[in-house]
This record gives structure tokens, C-alpha cells and sequence, in this order.
């Protein structure tokens, strides 16, 4: 299997034997979380799915980062209670997309003291300093600073701002408790918390290694967030990531969305405005290295599109669908929008069935129950037609409909499916 790499600008094969170990960026928890922010949870888990599929050993980390400056700013003096309760929202959020989850779902504030430890072994090997209860990298040590992102060292503004550091390039490893901050943890350098970035380069080692195959999230964590991770765990010496997967963002009316500029769709409003398999669909049209647009069209398309699977399943299952032409797609950088291409042309019931688990949309094959009362109305149309009373009939199809199903007849009776 190949997948695009943005270290090194190219598709890299993934290891033929061995264990796959993936860890892929999650939220920062301060609110509910926004329909963008699920798209590296899917790609996560269908990546997990079809590797399983392929037989492979795989083992999934999510993080939960529930120790940031922007859930201090959210509420001064409350934020473990608000990351608590954005916790359970975001865990609740993606549970109503029907994925199941990670193997491990590590909380930051778990690991403070592993990430004391590899502070230490930074400033003991010089690429980290204390200021006054301060501890920063030295981004000058690493002279390929910037491999990630492409930044060139000289040109890297200013990360956190502080007239204390040596330069300003350098970023925190860990903050100063201020008196706003309601959590704090005690450290050589003084009572305290972890800075971002090492929070990540340690829930990665500690769950998958010094070294694992892939790392994944959004395209905005390229810089500073993932540039810093790696310059920590190479300045130990660990190789860390093999294989970075950046996905694309979503883009509302044309634009970037982000909670910044107002376009806020969370998951749960997403999941109860157009169901879960409809998002799923949406999510499969895009390439998920590149952008991928948002609007009410988009997802009417996506709509539509899962109505064509379910329309599969209602008519008789024939023997047309390749396998293998669908495995290409995913083998290749894992097409998404070309194996959505293949389904569609699908009319084996088993084998539809099947690739449509992997992306957690098996759901489409089951036929929906009409309500008693539904299935009662259709039954007394169905006397009417054999009675040749078609004003009764037609009377009754209006009210079947009214109730939202539609009535269709078939050999042996009548069938019953969703508006």
C-alpha cells in the first residue's frame, strides 16, 4: 500500500510484514467539536479498517488534549471541569458516527510525568533550557528544523513570545503555572504544566514507540504543531514517525471553516441534520490529502448518494462488482472518491456488503421497519388495487406519503421505503 508522505513530498510503500502502529492528532477540548475535526477520527479509523482487512496488526492512538492555553482562555479558574465535559462530547460526537474507537484514546493530563521525564533528558542533552519556571527547545540545535513544513530556519517567526528565551524561535516545552490556571503540576523547574507539542511526542512514544509508521492529522498542525514534534524526538535520537498523512480541510462556502470565522457545524448538529451514513459518504467523496467542500449542496449530493445504495439493496442482488478494482483504490493512496466510484457500479448484495463495513456504512444494506400503522395503510391500498378502487388507492398512497414512506408495488405485494 502506498500513501502520500509529506516529509518526504512523495507516496511511500507502507512495510509488506510487521505491525502497522498509527497515531493520528485529536482535539483540543474547549467546545463541542466542529464537522472538520472529525475528519481525521474517519480517516483514522477507515485506514484502521481496510488494513485489517488486508490482515494486517494495526494499532490506533487518538489523542485527547485537555491540557492547552486555549482552554484556559475558555474558562480561567474552570478548565479541567470544561475539558472533562468537552471530553465526553467529543467521545459521545464520534460514537454517533458509527466507527467504533481507537485501540487507545490517551488524555494528556495522564502523562505529565513521562513528559517531566523527557523534558529532562532535553536539557540534559542541551536542546532545551529553563527560564524562571520556563522550559524551551532550541530550535537552533537542529539544523533541519523545518524538514516538515518547509519552513526555512532563518524565516520561522516567532512561536510563543517571551523576551526571556535565547531566540525567538524557540518553543515552550513547559509553561509556568499563571494565576488563572487551575491546573498545575509539580517539576524541577516549579509548579507548571506541559506545553502542546511535547504532549503529543510523548503520548505517541509511550503508546507505540521511539519509532511507528504513520502520523496523521490535519494539514493546519504541519506548522509549528508536528514540525515541533519531530524536532523533539529526533533531538533524542528516535526516528518517530516513518509516515506523515495530513488531511485536507474542510472548506465552507469557499472558505477555510473554522470556529475563527463563525462556520460552525458541530458533529452532533451534522449527525442529526443528515444522518450519520450521509456524512460518511460525504467524508468518501473527497481525497483526503486534499480540501473537501461543505455546504447544504454537498451534503443534499451526499444524501442522494447514500438513497442510490440503499436502492441496490431493495433490488434483486446480481453477480456484478470486481473486488480487486475496489482494492486498488485503496492500495493507492487510498482513493476514497475512486472505490466510492466502484460501489456505485455494484449489484452483488455480499460483496457491496462487505467493502461498505469498512467504511462503517454496512447500515445501508439492512431495510428500514415501517411502523405498524404504515404497513397497515399500505395493506388496505394493496386490498383497494385488487378491488380496482384506485381513488381509494390513490388516497391512500397520499397519506402513506404524507407520513413519509413510499409505497411500491411489487410481484408479491407491496414494499415500503423511506422518503
Amino acid at each position: 500500500m502506498r500513501l502520500s508522505d509529506t516529509l518526504t513530498k512523495a507516496k511511500v510503500e507502507l512495510p509488506a510484514g510487521g505491525p502497522i502502529r498509527m497515531y493520528f492528532c485529536g482535539p483540543t477540548v474547549y467546545q463541542r467539536a466542529h464537522i472538520g475535526n472529525a475528519r481525521p477520527f474517519v480517516l483514522g479509523m477507515w485506514l484502521r479498517n481496510w488494513l485489517r482487512v488486508q490482515g494486517r496488526d494495526v494499532k490506533l492512538v487518538h489523542n485527547i488534549t485537555d491540557i492547552n492555553d486555549r482552554i484556559y482562555e475558555a474558562a480561567p479558574g474552570a478548565s479541567a471541569a470544561l475539558a472533562e465535559r468537552a471530553t465526553a462530547w467529543y467521545l459521545e460526537d464520534t460514537a454517533a458516527l458509527g466507527l467504533g474507537r481507537p485501540d487507545e484514546l490517551p488524555k494528556a493530563s495522564d502523562f505529565v510525568a513521562q513528559i517531566i521525564r523527557f523534558i529532562s533528558e532535553l536539557i540534559e542533552r542541551g536542546y532545551a533550557y529553563e527560564v524562571e519556571g520556563d522550559v524551551y527547545f532550541r530550535v537552533a540545535r537542529d539544523p533541519r528544523y523545518g524538514r516538515l513544513s518547509g519552513q526555512r530556519p532563518d524565516q520561522v517567526e516567532e512561536q510563543e513570545p517571551n523576551p526571556r528565551k535565547e531566540d525567538p524561535r524557540d518553543f515552550a516545552l513547559w509553561k509556568a503555572n499563571k494565576p488563572d490556571e487551575d491546573t498545575s503540576w509539580d517539576s524541577p523547574w516549579g509548579r507548571g504544566r506541559p506545553g502542546w507539542h511535547i504532549e503529543c511526542s510523548v503520548m505517541a512514544e509511550e503508546l507505540l514507540g521511539p519509532v511507528f509508521e504513520i502520523h496523521g492529522g490535519g494539514l493546519d498542525l504541519v506548522f509549528p504543531h508536528h514540525e515541533n514534534e519531530l524536532a523533539q524526538s529526533r533531538a533524542l535520537g528516535h526516528e518517530f514517525a516513518r509516515l506523515w498523512m495530513h488531511n485536507g480541510m474542510l472548506r465552507f462556502t469557499g472558505s477555510k471553516m473554522s470556529k475563527s470565522e463563525g462556520n460552525i457545524v458541530t458533529i452532533r448538529d451534522a449527525v442529526a441534520r443528515w444522518g450519520r451514513e450521509a456524512i460518511l459518504v460525504y467524508f468518501m467523496t473527497g481525497h483526503w490529502s486534499k480540501p473537501i467542500d461543505f455546504s447544504e449542496e454537498v451534503m443534499e449530493s451526499a444524501e442522494a448518494r447514500v438513497d442510490r445504495i440503499r436502492e441496490v439493496f431493495r433490488a434483486e442482488s446480481r453477480p456484478v462488482g470486481d473486488w480487486n478494482q475496489f482494492a486498488a483504490a485503496l492500495e493507492d493512496d487510498f482513493n476514497t472518491p475512486e472505490a466510492l466510484a466502484v460501489l456505485h457500479g455494484w449489484r452483488d448484495h455480499d460483496l457491496l456488503r462487505r467493502a461498505l463495513d469498512i467504511f462503517g456504512l454496512a447500515s445501508l444494506a439492512e431495510a428500514a421497519d415501517a411502523p405498524p400503522e404504515v404497513v397497515e395503510l399500505a395493506e388496505r391500498r394493496r386490498q383497494a388495487r385488487t378491488a380496482r378502487d384506485f381513488d381509494e388507492a390513490d388516497r391512500l398512497r397520499a397519506e402513506i406519503e404524507a407520513a413519509g414512506w413510499e409505497a411500491r408495488d411489487v410481484a408479491d405485494g407491496f414494499q415500503l421505503v423511506p422518503k
